[in-house]
């Protein structure tokens, strides 16, 4: 299976559920953005890493596990997200100490944060790309001020809400039929509710 490079394309708050985050990934070569929902704190941890200038007091946990690594010599190559099961994704961190490798499981949001901080790429698999991702729809008529108002949306997070599990709006999809779901999943997109939009994409990865 082929690896794919993401970079992060930035954290979009959600304005219709109270703290819950989407991280927005974006495959390099590619167009395609996969949105993954995370808690505020991993939320947090992560746009403190993206914003170099923002340096907290005392050291948050995934700077502090940094701290550790490095202490003892031990460096993050990279991170793969490799799995997508009922809407989880599930992450590697590849790690190196005294040239051996090591594959430690971790949460995608810790791995990404830990990414961040070591300056590793992340990576996943394209075939989970292929179920997972999507496309947002630019406006023809104004294109450049569409992509504007993107950037806008996902490269600056509100202020950090409660940290909250991400599946908790009540709200489903089951009952909903394919063809439903994908127009569902269009028009989350258009609205850059890609918060929603992740929830639409893991019921349609179910069926």
């Amino acid at each position: 299976m082929s690896l794919v490079k993401l970079s992060i394309k930035g954290i979009s708050y959600s304005q219709t559920q109270n703290g819950a985050y989407a991280l927005i990934l974006n495959e390099v070569d590619g167009e395609r953005k996969l949105p993954i929902v995370i808690g505020a704190f991993e939320a947090q941890s992560i746009a403190i890493a993206l914003e170099k200038e923002i340096k907290p007091p005392r050291p948050l946990t995934h700077d502090l596990f940094k701290n550790f690594a490095e202490r003892f010599d031990i460096v993050v190559k990279q991170v793969i997200i490799h799995k997508l099961v009922d809407g989880v994704f599930y992450s590697s961190i590849i790690c190196e100490r005294d040239k051996i490798e090591e594959i430690i499981d971790a949460r995608t949001s810790d791995a990404i944060a830990l990414a961040l901080r070591f300056n590793a790429p992340i990576f996943t698999y394209k075939n989970i790309l292929d179920k997972a991702g999507i496309y947002l729809k630019s406006n023809p008529l104004d294109p450049n001020k569409d992509s504007q108002e993107i950037d806008d949306v996902l490269s600056n997070p509100d202020t950090f809400g409660r940290e909250e599990e991400s599946n908790q709006s009540g709200e489903t999809y089951s009952k909903h039929s394919l063809q439903e779901l994908n127009e569902l999943l269009d028009q989350a997109v258009s609205h850059e509710d890609y918060e929603k939009a992740a929830k639409i994409r893991d019921e349609i990865s179910k069926r």
